[in-house]
This record gives structure tokens, sequence and C-alpha cells, in this order.
């Protein structure tokens, strides 16, 4: 079947690791099933899978992607959640040890069809189109978690939003301001700053602004570059919650303001299957849908990684089999 994979690893020059070609078709263990993709999510876990981060490199070739909606064997729609635990882990998901993701241990998404968990399988509601459906398990899920569960926002509540043209913040400006939130947003770029109020920010600021007031939370993907204006824009007790560092993962360490406001500092990474599908019950219920930037064929991929490594984009890279 065709693939997409990392062939190897290139910490400095990721794009040149990727290759596009015929990979042997699933295996699935015993409880697994296949699922025929219609359609597959980029996200920068890509990207840093072919830089090595969380990719071991006695695991290549390793076919990439981690999101992906399709049509199970008895020809249900479904919608993937990426997230492989232990069988024997009895405690919440995302703190199980051994948890990865596909494309970490197990090949990945971006093929014509992967073999996962069989019950990692959401029902895909009719009105999400597969490439919709297919932006929701990574981005779209580490966002609804940072925003409702680990940032414990309620409506009327301010978040701020840093760098408006990324994957999850563009979904966390968008789920914010369906929940009712206030959303700030900041991005170095104009167009991107009206990108996110397209999206519903309230208003979008340049990197560092003073903001009008100190808010309640911040979603942070950035890392290093915004660190410090993250800090410094929280309310006293309020929640910086992080999930990545598109910048640098090396922040100042801010802690006066840390101890003196009595701030949280919350990591927050994916999200459970019970919170995939409360995800997919609200992006029904409220209309919101992923933004997708453009739509390419699997044999044409590179194109979209190269597009994200650039930060050329305003919402998501979908990639389809055919």
């Amino acid at each position: 079947m065709l693939a997409a994979y990392a062939a190897r690893i290139d910490p400095e020059e990721p794009l040149s690791a990727f290759a596009v070609g015929e990979r042997p078709e699933p295996d699935p263990p015993p409880g697994w099933t296949v699922v025929e993709v219609r359609a597959a999510a980029l996200n920068h876990h890509d990207v840093w899978s072919l830089k090595g981060v969380g990719l071991a490199e006695e695991r290549l070739p390793m076919i990439l992607g981690c999101d992906a909606a399709g049509v199970d064997p008895e020809g249900n729609e479904v919608i993937v959640h990426t997230v492989v635990t232990d069988p024997a882990w009895r405690g919440e998901e995302m703190l199980d040890p051994k948890l990865n993701l596909l494309s970490e241990v197990h090949p990945g998404t971006l093929a014509e069809r992967v073999a996962v968990p069989a019950g990692n399988l959401v029902p895909k509601p009719a009105a999400l189109t597969f490439e919709q459906a297919a932006c929701l398990p990574t981005a779209w899920l580490t966002a609804y978690r940072m925003l409702f569960v680990r940032g414990g926002l309620q409506p009327g509540q301010t978040v701020l939003v840093q760098g408006a043209g990324g994957g999850v913040a563009s979904a966390a400006i968008a789920l914010g301001a369906a929940a009712g939130l206030r959303v700030w947003a900041t991005s170095r770029e104009q167009r991107k700053r009206e990108f996110a109020t397209e999206l519903g920010a309230a208003a979008a600021f340049e990197p560092g602004a003073r903001l009008p007031e100190r808010v309640d939370a911040v979603i942070e993907t950035v890392g290093e570059a915004t660190w410090q204006h993250s800090m410094r824009s929280l309310k006293p007790g309020g929640r910086l919650v992080v999930s990545g560092g598109t910048s640098g993962l090396q922040p100042p360490a801010e802690l006066p303001h840390l101890f003196f406001r009595q701030l949280e500092v919350r990591g927050s990474t994916m999200g459970t299957l019970a919170e995939l599908r409360q995800l997919v019950a609200m992006v029904e219920r409220t209309g919101v849908r992923p933004r997708i930037d453009r739509v390419v064929p699997l044999a044409e991929a590179a194109t979209g990684i190269a597009a994200m490594i650039a930060g050329d984009l305003l919402g998501k890279v979908v990639v389809t089999p055919a």
C-alpha cells in the first residue's frame, strides 16, 4: 500500500528524511482492526518524529501520521483515537507510563490503511466530512483538553492563546469562542491575527503586547519565545497550560511571577477517548468546524510537511489517499 514515512532521522533537515512509497499492509494483533483511511491530517508531531524526537531509529522506517478518519471493516464511518495504552493499565489513559501515539511504536495514519485498537474508534457524525473529522484527534483534542480539562475554563472567562497560526492554537481559539470564552490571541503576522478574529477571537495582538487586562489562563504551544509574556499576562491564581514549544523547549523560569501571584503551570498532552467523544459531540452540537488550509494527495504529502515547517498555514493540512 502507499504510505508516507520517516525513512531516517535528520534533526537539521527533517523534510529530507520524509519519503512516500510502498509499505507492507497492516497486520493487526488480537484486539486490533484495520481502518480504510479516507483522510489524515498533518501535525508538528510528524516533524518532531522526522527529527528523532519520540521516534527511535531502530523503529525505522515508520509510517507517520496520528490523525485519521475512515471506514471500519463493517462499513462504519469512524474517527481514530491515536492514543495507544498498555492493556494492563487501569488509571487515566494520559498518565500511562507506556502511552504512545500511532507513528511512535505502531505504524501511523499517513497510509491507505492503518491498524488501530478496536476500542479506539469513535463514530464519525454524518455532518462532518472525512477531512474535517481527520483534524480532530490530535490538534483539536489537545486544544479541548487544554481549555476545559487542564485549564478548567468556564464561559465568560478570558483566555490568551499564543501563536494563533498553529494547529492547536487555532483549534483553541475556535473551541474557546464556541464555548463562550473571551479569547485573545497573539501572532507575529497580521494575516494570522486577522485569521484569529475570523475564528472567533475577541482581539488579536502582536507577541509581547500589553493586554487590556490579565487573563484567567494562557494556552501555550510556542514555548521560549512567548513564555515570559504568558507568565506576566496571568491574573493571580491563573493557569498556564502547556502542550509544546515550537520555538524552543528552554523557557525562562519567571519564578517571582510564579510564586508571588500563585500561578499554576500545567502540562497537557493529547486527550482521552472519552474527551474525544466529548469533542466530537461539541463540534456536532455547536457547528464549529476545523479550518483546513489545504488538502493534498498522499503522493504529495511532502508539500504539506514543507508548508508546516515554514509556518505558511492558516489551518490544517489534510492528506487524502487518492
